[in-house]
């Protein structure tokens, strides 16, 4: 590899071995560009303590972050003040009827089976899939709901269950697992909010947030978006 390609990480890279240099940048390669977080066993730059610090280093230089999963796999997602501040200059990367459509399936997979205390952990991972006819409840015309699942499969943010015996049915893709911890808990927070406001779940997340226990509960913009007749 040309030393040109890899010219904004010199300074990090350069007191590097060659064979340090080539696991790191195989690790930061692989995090940053596997569809699905990567096992730490399989590359040193990610088992080595002292050369996933590199790793984290380069990240951090584009504005991203090592999240770690499930204890035993990493990925890279944006870091936290890099977010708040894409948020706070209104980025948002996606058409408000796949937000809708997104919400609907994160509220149905994970928001409403967590509040019920069938799915623990803060893990996007669900045996709970979200059906089209859970989907047809919001107000989303079909073609407008197909072509959102179709765009949000493609961008892995949402994916097939394995079960199809009762028709296609989604669950969290692997992109959501880029999320750091934080992020992953305020949007956690907020889909249990608005899917089961007076659980025992909601009350404990507004006691921890010094939020009053009474009154309303305002849901993501997404899931109140309304367009087209039912499907």
């Amino acid at each position: 590899m040309s030393e040109q390609r890899h010219a904004p990480f010199d300074s990090l890279l350069q007191d590097l071995s060659d064979r340090s240099r080539d696991e790191v940048l195989a690790a930061f390669s692989a995090v940053q560009y596997a569809a699905h977080p990567v096992a730490e066993v399989q590359l040193a730059g990610l088992r080595d303590v002292t050369l996933r610090r590199q790793v984290q280093r380069m990240l951090k230089l584009i504005g991203r972050t090592l999240v770690h999963v499930d204890g035993t796999h990493w990925t890279a997602g944006y870091d936290d003040d890099i977010a708040a501040t894409l948020t706070a200059q209104g980025w948002q990367p996606l058409p408000v009827i796949d937000r809708a459509v997104l919400v609907l399936v994160l509220i149905h997979s994970v928001a409403i089976p967590r509040s019920e205390g069938i799915l623990t952990g803060d893990s996007w991972k669900s045996a709970r899939p979200t059906t089209v006819d859970e989907l047809r409840t919001s107000r989303i015309s079909g073609e407008e709901r197909r072509l959102a699942l179709q765009r949000l499969r493609a961008a892995g943010l949402i994916q097939l269950s394995g079960d199809h015996s009762g028709g296609p049915a989604y669950i969290p893709g692997p992109q959501l697992q880029r999320l750091t911890a934080a992020a992953r808990r305020r949007l956690q927070d907020q889909l249990i909010l608005a899917a089961a406001p007076a659980s025992p779940i909601a009350e404990a997340i507004r006691a921890r947030n010094g939020a009053p226990s009474a009154g309303p509960v305002e849901a993501p913009v997404a899931v109140g978006t309304t367009t087209g007749d039912d499907a």
